[in-house]
């Protein structure tokens, strides 16, 4: 069984209902919505056809919105796009209607005051280099570094960070409103700084009806000193390696991918490793060898999910590069040992519930036992025993459907429907015995470790440990 999720973005190649149920099939967890691009009812379209999908396939597949954030970009020119060659002057220019080969506009009025004399300022990803060499007024004076083809709305980054655009723009706030208004079980914020304006992202969410789990996506010099207090204001964060190695520079980006994973599974909280991951796939049917290796890293680092963007989005191979993704995924997975026992060295539990889910992961590991079966309202005992590898599947089990679909995105967990909702602990027990059995998890005979709270349907209340053997509904 596969433990790393699989994000996949929806666009124009993964639209068609059969691309997307055979995408489906093939390993894809969670969608990503990228609000970035279409209309509020594209996405609604896509939403209910995810949905739509599921259930015809019967597999559990959560949604991600993902905000546009303040991607500072040039404004459009007057053929499209200039040619620009080292040495050449050109002049960015908040003023500018429609651009030409000795200037181009801004999307983003504010840049002039953001940057002076000696900045550096990357765009198209750091395709091309300009050194500012004054700031007059509206106008920014560059001279080309590195030159190449410049066009239309291609985005801007000053080499270090220090732009100081918010991170949520009013379009992010209307778009705020439809994700909770569509109830997307995750929401990603593009280009926090901190950890307030994660907090205003799930005021907003909240005051829009929506309960979806927030997403910090990394991608500013400024957020990696701030790292520990935007993830305690969050629920998992993304390693988005393009935006961030612009700033950062590329070099720094491998180092930083493990530190952050290592950060977040440290406190709790759930990472995706993307961009670029699968590049090559978007024109061809197999990955590179350093695609693979890229892959099986994110992975070893011990990511919940790794994602795809334009490779699903509008590449000629999605369902083939979800397919690689997957077995990829599943013998980076086979290499990895289990040093449970070397992981809970100085961990402190201050909660009840905190302490069974540690208490099962280790039960787990030493019985050997088949599975373990967390009895979740919220999801929260899943998500604790899945920052540590025990070697052993966890599957949560709730009458929940939100906190099934959210549980998408946590490694090695995998949710499953009990339909009891009375309270009766034993009652309980059996049918998530019985759930287990028919989705082929157990069978008659097998050790399970269950976790459960009482009373029962109080989330955050898990506090029992039971260990059963299947069929014989005895326990200790």
């Amino acid at each position: 069984m596969r433990s790393t999720k699989i994000v996949a973005t929806l666009g124009p190649a993964s639209s068609d209902p059969a691309v997307l149920e055979r995408m489906i099939r093939a390993g894809v967890d969670v969608v990503r919505l990228n609000f970035s691009h279409g209309t509020a009812a594209d996405h609604e379209a896509r939403a209910e056809l995810v949905r739509e999908t599921c259930r015809k396939v019967g597999r559990t597949v959560g949604i991600m919105a993902d905000l546009q954030g303040p991607k500072i970009r040039v404004g459009k020119f007057k053929d499209g796009k200039v040619p620009l060659k080292p040495g050449d002057p050109f002049i960015l220019d908040a003023a500018c209607a429609l651009g030409d080969a000795g200037r181009v506009g801004l999307d983003y009025k504010e840049l002039p005051r953001d940057v002076k004399a000696g900045d550096v300022l990357l765009l198209d990803d750091g395709k091309i280099v300009l050194d500012v060499r004054e700031v007059r007024g509206h106008e920014i004076h560059t001279v080309t570094r590195h030159g190449g083809t410049l066009s239309n709305n291609k985005g801007i980054n000053r080499q270090g960070g220090g732009l100081t655009a918010p991170a949520l723009t009013p379009k992010d706030i209307e778009d705020i409103r439809t994700a909770a208004r569509l109830k997307v079980d995750y929401l990603a914020v593009s280009f926090p700084k901190s950890g307030a304006d994660m907090y205003m992202a799930g005021e907003l969410l909240r005051a829009g009806g929506g309960h979806a789990l927030l997403i910090a996506k990394i991608e500013r010099a400024e957020a990696i000193p701030a790292l520990e207090e935007i993830m305690r204001a969050c629920d998992g964060i993304m390693v988005a390696r393009g935006d961030l190695a612009v700033e950062v520079g590329d070099a720094s980006v491998p180092s930083l991918q493990k530190r952050m994973i290592r950060q977040a599974r440290e406190l709790n909280k759930l990472t995706i490793t993307a961009t670029q991951m699968m590049e090559s796939m978007i024109s061809s049917p197999v990955p590179t060898r350093a695609e693979v290796s890229d892959v099986a890293n994110a992975v070893l680092d011990g990511t919940d999910a790794v994602m795809l963007s334009a490779e699903s989005a509008s590449g000629q191979y999605p369902v083939e590069t979800i397919e690689a993704m997957a077995r990829i995924c599943i013998e980076a997975e086979k290499s990895q040992t289990v040093t449970l026992d070397r992981d809970f060295l100085d961990r402190v539990f201050q909660r009840v519930d905190q302490s069974i889910a540690m208490a099962a992961l280790f039960t787990a590991f030493h019985l050997k036992v088949k599975a373990i079966a967390s009895l979740t309202e919220s999801g929260s005992t899943a998500l604790w025993m899945s920052r540590l590898n025990c070697g052993v599947p966890i599957y949560a089990l709730t009458s929940q459907t939100p906190t099934r679909y959210r549980a998408t995105l946590f490694r090695g967990v995998f949710p499953l429907t009990v339909r009891y909702v009375g309270h009766d602990r034993e009652e309980l027990l059996a049918e998530a015995e019985a759930v287990l059995v028919k989705g082929g998890v157990v069978k008659e005979g097998d050790l399970i470790v269950l976790t459960i709270g009482e009373p029962i349907g109080k989330a955050g209340g898990t506090n029992t440990m039971k260990i059963v053997k299947v069929g014989e509904h005895r326990g200790s």
